[in-house]
């Protein structure tokens, strides 16, 4: 039996949802409300912006949408960093979102990496 093509199945997707999921158990009470909900929009942005380039059935699309999400990712970290500063993390707290962050960011830049070769190789 074939195993269906399915974003679901990307491992950087995956972690993606799993962050997202710290990213809303550390900031779901904070008072500073535009702060949450930037930093809860940009970590859904990163998962979201997988599927929607992984299910464009185009490399070059998916190329795309998962350069879109690094952005996404970089928004994070650097609002994750932004939280420590302002104490509404610990210092524990951040290393391990970032930690989480960089592994998600060499995931996809491995994707990217892969996807290159492929286009070159089809040119």
């Amino acid at each position: 039996m074939e195993t269906q093509r399915k974003f679901e199945n990307l491992l950087v997707w995956q972690r993606s949802v799993l962050l997202t999921k710290q990213i809303y158990f550390h900031f779901h009470l904070l008072d500073d409300f535009g702060f949450r909900n930037q930093i809860t929009k940009a970590s859904v942005s990163i998962s979201n912006n997988i599927a929607e380039g992984f299910d464009r059935k185009s490399d070059r699309e998916f190329k795309r949408f998962l350069s879109i999400a690094l952005g996404s990712l970089s928004e994070v970290k650097s609002m994750v960093l932004t939280a420590f500063h302002l104490d509404y993390i610990t210092e524990e707290d951040q290393q391990e979102l970032v930690s989480q962050l960089d592994i998600i960011g060499k995931m996809t830049n491995s994707l990217i990496n892969f996807l290159t070769k492929e286009l070159e190789k089809n040119k």
